[in-house]
């Protein structure tokens, strides 16, 4: 996992392990990096069992969430100065059942108490809030699967659930979030109702590595999956509204912090992509090789929400540093006559433009482009 730090933007933080599962080390570990010794880190965290995701806390950037390959979830703070974590789940029932895919920091308590959520393979969604001295469980949602229950043993019978994959939480609205499964299913789900899911995206024929909300229209998402497929969604809406093949299995994908037509993901064939559906609507507009595609898989990008890079890991434990050329970091331009407009605003009609002729009725197909070419 890599992410950048929201509060300093010279900040990033990479987990280590290895996605070979039948050889998996012993051993995991979390490493903060700045941009200006990056072939070092700052801060070294080493683990008993692989790190599989890691999340910062937006408003406490001294705090960090890790999920382990062993089902565990870990607290660290930075100021205590301490390789062990802060809280820790380390019962047999206080934790997942199976490799924890994605942690995510949820909005803060009414009482002021920070809480985080979790999703695993082993089918369900925790949210874990943070106490005086330990961390507490509750379970927000199973991953149920609409197959009829599997009989088994002794007359019993087994309700099948899904592999919890990814989770978002919606930008605007934090009691709504979105979980992407191995089955290639996007729920939209509440924490307000615990039995049931608000909607189901039939997004995908393989399991969805990434899903991420635009920054600057909370109603559009995106997804990405190992069928070689990106998929950009409107809420709501059950067909996407456009799908991209890039050719090779997506390891991760975001959107930019400053465009909202801008979005870039990592395949396993060692490239990066960059689109710009502004500009060009069935290819990316820029494609780099960054590893050999022989030797390393791309696992994870970032955008820095200031300047104007991107790091991307693989599976080796690289982490890299691009610098997107001017081309790639194209911002919508104030008119020249009339009132100020703010930036935030232009970007916002730009991409409903855009949308807006996708949603005609006579357009509302699906637009397949490949990015092969």
């Amino acid at each position: 996992m890599l992410l950048m730090n929201l509060a300093y933007f010279d900040v990033s933080t990479l987990k280590l392990n290895s996605f070979d599962f039948m050889k998996s080390p012993p051993q995991g570990a979390v490493c903060l990096y700045t941009l200006k010794n990056p072939s070092h880190p700052e801060y070294v965290f080493t683990t008993d069992a692989p790190v599989m995701c890691v999340d910062i806390h937006p408003a406490h950037p001294h705090l960090f969430v890790v999920g382990r390959w062993d089902g565990n979830v870990a607290v660290y703070n930075v100021r205590l100065h301490s390789n062990q974590p802060q809280y820790r789940s380390n019962s047999v029932r206080h934790k997942h059942e199976s490799i924890v895919w994605q942690v995510k920091w949820g909005k803060d308590l009414p009482d002021g108490e920070i809480n985080f959520y979790s999703i695993a393979a082993d089918g369900f969604v925790h949210n874990w809030i943070i106490t005086a001295k330990d961390l507490t469980k509750s379970t927000i949602i199973p991953l149920s699967l609409d197959v009829s229950p599997i009989s088994g043993p002794d007359g019993i019978t087994i309700c099948v659930k899904g592999c919890g994959t990814a989770i978002t939480f919606h930008p605007n609205e934090p009691l709504t979030f979105l979980v992407g499964t191995e089955e290639g299913y996007i729920h939209k789900c509440s924490t307000a109702y615990t039995s049931m899911y608000l909607m189901t995206y039939q997004a995908h024929h393989m399991p969805i590595h990434r899903i991420d909300y635009n920054k600057f229209n909370p109603n559009i998402f995106i997804s990405c999956s190992a069928d070689w497929r990106i998929k950009m969604w409107e809420d709501n809406r059950m067909i996407p509204l456009f799908v991209f093949d890039v050719g090779s299995p997506i390891g991760d994908i975001e959107w930019s912090p400053y465009s909202s037509t801008v979005f870039a993901c990592v395949t396993n064939d060692g490239k990066v992509h960059v689109f710009d559906i502004n500009i060009n609507k069935y290819k990316p507009i820029c494609s780099q090789s960054v590893v050999s595609k022989k030797r390393n898989k791309l696992t994870r990008l970032s955008f820095n929400f200031k300047l104007p890079i991107i790091i991307v890991g693989d599976d080796r434990g690289s982490l890299i540093t691009l610098k997107m050329s001017p081309n790639l970091r194209k911002k919508m331009k104030p008119p020249k006559k009339g009132p100020p407009i703010d930036p935030w605003v232009l970007e916002a009609r730009k991409l409903e433009k855009l949308l807006a002729l996708v949603r005609e009725p006579g357009l509302q197909v699906e637009l397949s482009v490949s990015a092969r070419e």
